[in-house]
């Protein structure tokens, strides 16, 4: 059915974000909060319906939204609601529901490109041994850290993998990054040694309304959350007295910076990390990797002798 208000064409889109992109839970928020602040933005200037704004909406309408928000949000929070307001106002043409689409005609607020927060392999080091291997959650995050930082992988996608998703006997995890997109990594020993500690502590079995057996679980057994791996992260991080202080995502870029600073090539990290276009890993090239050359011994921690 063609919506004619704003509300339920949002609604629709979200519905497709969901179900058809695969779209991550935080992209669904994010969205659903920006198009329906920008909704009521617009019923303020006038434009209720679809059949409203397709008569009448005018880039300068969005690029004076916008505008009026550049005092209170970071630009890049604006590229992400002009991204969102983009999208919808893209999928609408598609479904037919407005005949013209002025999304394309607003550039995006310039922003100042940060580089990458990575740690020094020292410290990367030090964090993953930081967890108490005499308890069961020492052994856990032991198991998370190894594997998030040894194969590079997004938090989002560690927290969602299934028992099934890990070969531990060939080395190999299968993932499902951004989009459903699978790809397979390899899974060095120290993380293959560390999640088979951690499973020996538990029974092998699904929580209730999960359709796998997770992976990475929390003390209830039920699996775990991005935000509890954000705290254990800042926990273990707190304990080393880290010279600097990142987010799990902070692992995959120390991930991404020590393979560049031994010599891997581009193309191949791209490929580990999933990224869509190159000029995203190529983000790494700018990092100062004259220090991390220096410390880097020999290769990257996927081959380090485990301690004893």
């Amino acid at each position: 059915m063609k919506p004619e208000a704003l509300e339920p064409a949002i609604a629709q889109f979200l519905e497709v974000l969901e179900i058809q992109r695969k779209s991550s839970p935080h992209t669904l928020r994010a969205y659903g909060i920006d198009l329906r602040e920008w909704a009521a933005a617009m019923a303020e200037m006038g434009f209720n319906t679809l059949p409203q704004v397709d008569r009448g909406l005018k880039p300068l309408h969005l690029r004076s939204y916008l505008a009026k928000k550049m005092d209170t949000h970071e630009k890049t929070s604006l590229c992400r609601k002009l991204s969102a307001i983009r999208s919808f106002l893209k999928h609408s043409r598609r479904e037919g529901w407005i005949t013209r689409d002025i999304g394309g005609l607003v550039p995006s607020p310039k922003t100042k490109k940060s580089l990458p927060r990575f740690l020094r392999i020292e410290e990367a080091r030090e964090l993953i041994e930081a967890p108490d291997l005499s308890t069961v959650l020492g052994r856990r995050d032991r198991a998370i850290l190894e594997l998030i930082y040894g194969s590079g992988l997004r938090v989002s996608e560690a927290v969602g993998l299934g028992t099934d998703d890990v070969d531990l006997a060939q080395g190999w995890v299968k993932v499902f990054g951004k989009g459903s997109k699978e790809r397979t990594l390899p899974v060095g020993k120290p993380a293959i040694d560390a999640i088979s500690a951690m499973l020996a502590d538990r029974e092998i079995k699904k929580p209730h309304g999960e359709a796998e057996a997770p992976l990475f679980t929390n003390f209830r057994g039920g699996r775990i959350t991005t935000r509890s791996v954000a705290r254990m992260l800042a926990k273990h991080l707190v304990r080393i007295a880290a010279s600097r202080l990142i987010s799990p995502h902070g692992l995959r870029h120390s991930f991404a910076t020590h393979l560049l600073a031994a010599g891997a090539d581009l193309r191949g990290i791209q490929e580990l990390l999933g990224h869509a276009q190159l000029a995203t890993t190529q983000r790494y090239t700018h990092v100062d990797l004259g220090g991390v050359v220096e410390e880097y011994r020999s290769a990257h921690p996927l081959e380090r002798k485990t301690a004893k």
